[in-house]
């Protein structure tokens, strides 16, 4: 078999497993979401810290209870880091600095999982599953959160009210990510990936001097991190590591729980919404371009140019060669386009235009599906934009799920789509302007450039990914994508969350002959077009200056 046909057979697996599971478990997630009773571990958890999860909630207050826990999570993540050389199970590690500690702080509570520093060699066991392993849930729980709060925004009628943020991200960690990532870690460990807790091995000679391993419970931090797109690893290699991704399936399995929450809760709008077809117009918006961008990535990997290239028998620099051409550039398109940011394999290697895809994935905002709920509420936003759109060409006051989209409420979507790109082209331009940070580059010309533009693209979209080469572990680097992995996440939320509370507040119209059918092909192929033209007018010029003059040369 040849390494093409083997792509395309591990792309059609994967698609027709997602399929499989796409109704029963976006249908699961809707009934966790909409249910009215509470466990009694939730009750625990309610009485332990003081709310009371029946109460309804304005967008304010959900919006202040989200900074509120994202803000502790900061602290007692930052306090943890730098308490690490007096605690047990440090693995003689010493304390993480203070930029450091900051910035993967940030990095974890955001949902970005941005790591600049080696894991196996920086993280003991208690920072690494007291805190970060708990981030990965909490942090994915949040984002589903602010996505429920938007729907029930559109389904709401005069109220005002976008439930509870403290049940909601109770629920959603306790009935939905703990359960499938406690199946997806067995199911790692039966086929190879480490769980333990030893401490630090000698396991041999290598070119004449000892190799050091440090155990850890690496398919637990595994399984969520791939489950609740947040990407980080617990070895510097991340997913390219046998420790963390032994096999082709496991590959292929981990992709599988990158992708399985951001489309199947396509599936738990439509429910919750009254109509599963408007369900499946997302849903086939973002499986259009998932596609495609992945069909690209293999088409520009595969067709590689030169004699040591064809030699190899493909673009194999910086790839694992049990997982090969086709399973990393699945993996590639699939953990850029959505806020995922592990890899199986080194996105500084690809070709020109092959990093050019994967960058451009992050920037059409992650929701071709995106994260776990940001990747929702992020193609919620681009439906009220695209509808919009629609209006001014018909001449229509432009309205979606019966909610009418006035000047309100696109000054928020406005806002929305415009924070990530000024947070990504300010900072990048600051850096190439300045003479310090330039020396972190490892590469000159367009590469170089491509390097500081996917760092800050990664940051401020909450994905985590790096092109590797660039020396990011300095104060400016630590310091400026820490504050862009803050703004990017919860600077949006808030738009969101103010856009939800006023959809809420309306009396949903009837439709009528003039209203534009929002579950029909044609309204998808509108919001496909309007994704890709935004990103295209927002991002072209610095594109020009990275990627594509890489690629072109």
């Amino acid at each position: 078999m040849g390494p093409v046909t083997a792509g395309v057979l591990q792309l059609l697996a994967l698609t027709g497993a997602l399929a499989l599971v796409h109704i029963p478990f976006g249908t699961y997630m809707a009934r966790v979401y909409s249910s009215d009773k509470h466990l009694r571990v939730e009750k625990w958890i309610h009485k332990g810290i003081g709310a009371d999860p029946d109460t309804e909630m304005a967008w304010p207050a959900y919006l202040r209870a989200v900074l509120a826990f994202s803000a502790v999570g900061v602290l007692f993540l930052y306090l943890l880091q730098r308490l690490q050389g007096v605690l047990p199970g440090s693995l003689g590690f010493s304390s993480v600095g203070p930029a450091q500690s900051f910035n993967t702080a940030v990095s974890f509570v955001t949902n970005t999982n941005w790591q600049s520093y080696y894991g196996e060699q920086t993280m003991g066991h208690v920072v690494q599953t007291a805190g970060l392993a708990v981030q990965n849930f909490v942090s994915a729980a949040v984002g589903m959160a602010v996505a429920v709060a938007l729907v029930r925004g559109f389904t709401g009628s005069r109220t005002g009210r976008l439930g509870n943020f403290w049940s909601d991200l109770v629920r959603g960690t306790l009935r939905i990510l703990v359960p499938v990532a406690a199946l997806a870690a067995v199911v790692l460990v039966a086929c190879g990936a480490m769980q333990n807790f030893s401490g630090i091995h000698e396991v041999g000679q290598f070119m004449g001097g000892s190799q050091q391993w440090n155990g850890g419970a690496v398919a637990s931090q595994e399984a969520i991190k791939e489950l609740g797109t947040n990407g980080g690893g617990y070895f510097n290699a991340n997913s390219a590591h046998p420790f963390e991704n032994p096999t082709p399936f496991t590959n292929l399995f981990e992709i599988f729980l990158i992708l399985l929450i951001p489309f199947s809760l396509t599936r738990t709008f439509g429910v919750m919404a009254g109509s599963t077809r408007q369900g499946y117009a997302l849903l086939a918006t973002m499986a259009a371009i998932w596609l495609g961008f992945t069909v690209l990535m293999m088409w520009t990997e595969f067709a590689h140019h030169g004699p040591a290239l064809q030699a190899a028998g493909a673009a194999m620099e910086g790839k694992e060669v049990r997982f090969g051409v086709g399973g990393s550039s699945i993996f590639a398109t699939s953990t850029t386009l959505t806020s995922t940011g592990a890899v199986d394999s080194f996105h500084s290697s690809f070709t020109g235009l092959g990093g050019g895809i994967a960058m451009l994935g992050m920037m059409l905002g992650e929701i071709a599906p995106g994260g776990t709920g940001s990747g929702l509420y992020g193609m919620l936003i681009m439906a009220v934009i695209a509808v919009f759109i629609a209006g001014l060409m018909v001449g229509r006051t432009p309205e979606y799920l019966g909610k009418k989209i006035g000047a309100r409420e696109m000054k928020l979507a406005a806002c929305y789509i415009l924070v990530t790109p000024a947070l990504v082209l300010v900072f990048t331009a600051a850096s190439m302007a300045l003479p310090t940070p330039g020396h972190s580059m490892l590469n000159p010309g367009a590469h170089g450039f491509s390097e500081v533009l996917y760092a800050f693209t990664s940051a401020a979209n909450n994905n985590g990914s790096a092109f590797a080469g660039l020396n990011a572990n300095t104060d400016w680097f630590n310091t400026t994508t820490g504050l862009a992995m803050l703004l990017g996440r919860f600077l949006p939320m808030v738009f969101v969350l103010a856009l939800a509370g006023s959809l809420a507040g309306q009396r949903p119209v009837p439709v009528t002959a003039g209203t534009l059918r929002t579950e029909k092909p044609l309204f998808a192929g509108l919001l496909v077009g309007a994704i890709l033209i935004i990103t295209g007018l927002t991002y072209f010029p610095a594109l020009a200056l990275g990627p594509l003059a890489e690629g072109l040369a």
